[in-house]
């Protein structure tokens, strides 16, 4: 299976970046292969601009949006790891998900509706903040965000979700919670691919 990851956190020694590492030694050790797209090191420019929008509607996508379109339509699976901030996607990633998930690409309309283009594709979703998850849950943010990335992007581009994780509390936590938070996406990770 060909995996992609697409990766959003600006910091080497954040635990998303473990996350990160631990996910792929996950994919890595089934035999998969696996490509990281770190949007940080890309320097991914996440502004979607009316040249954009110009040049697809004449079918001449953007190199920088085509490159990421053409790993898209090569992998089997796709995982999101990013940070929550200020209750949603940062905006390197929410430039992505706006630029590369372009209509005509990702999903399109007919007479019949919308009509989604990554059907037959799996995907996660892997999620930290630092609110504890008890108040997110409470507060209906936990599935507002599922719901909103889960299926405002995955399921309605024909993304099957293989899960989508959100670990609160982060950076108030003792060390071993980390650890416990490693081993879960480590299982998460082997048994939705």
């Amino acid at each position: 299976m060909k995996h992609l990851i697409v990766y959003a956190h600006p910091h080497q020694d954040s635990l998303n970046r473990s996350i990160l590492n631990t996910t792929v030694t996950a994919l890595q050790s089934k035999g998969g292969e696996v490509i990281v797209r770190d949007l940080y090191e890309l320097d991914f420019q996440p502004v979607l601009k009316a040249q954009d929008t110009t040049a697809m509607r004449a079918g001449n996508t953007p190199q920088d949006i085509k490159t990421e379109q053409e790993f898209i339509t090569q992998a089997d699976t796709i995982t999101f790891i990013y940070p929550i901030w200020w209750t949603g996607l940062p905006a390197i990633l929410k430039g992505y998900v706006d630029r590369v998930f372009a209509y005509g690409f990702a999903y399109a309309s007919d007479e019949n509706g919308i009509v989604k283009m990554l059907t037959g594709k799996k995907g996660l979703i892997i999620n930290t903040h630092g609110t504890p998850a008890e108040v997110y849950d409470q507060i209906g943010m936990s599935d507002a965000l599922r719901a909103t990335a889960t299926g405002g992007i995955f399921e309605f581009t024909g993304i099957q979700s293989a899960g989508h994780l959100l670990f609160g509390s982060i950076g108030y936590l003792p060390e071993e919670s980390y650890q416990e938070i490693l081993r879960q996406v480590e299982d998460t990770v082997k048994k939705a691919f």
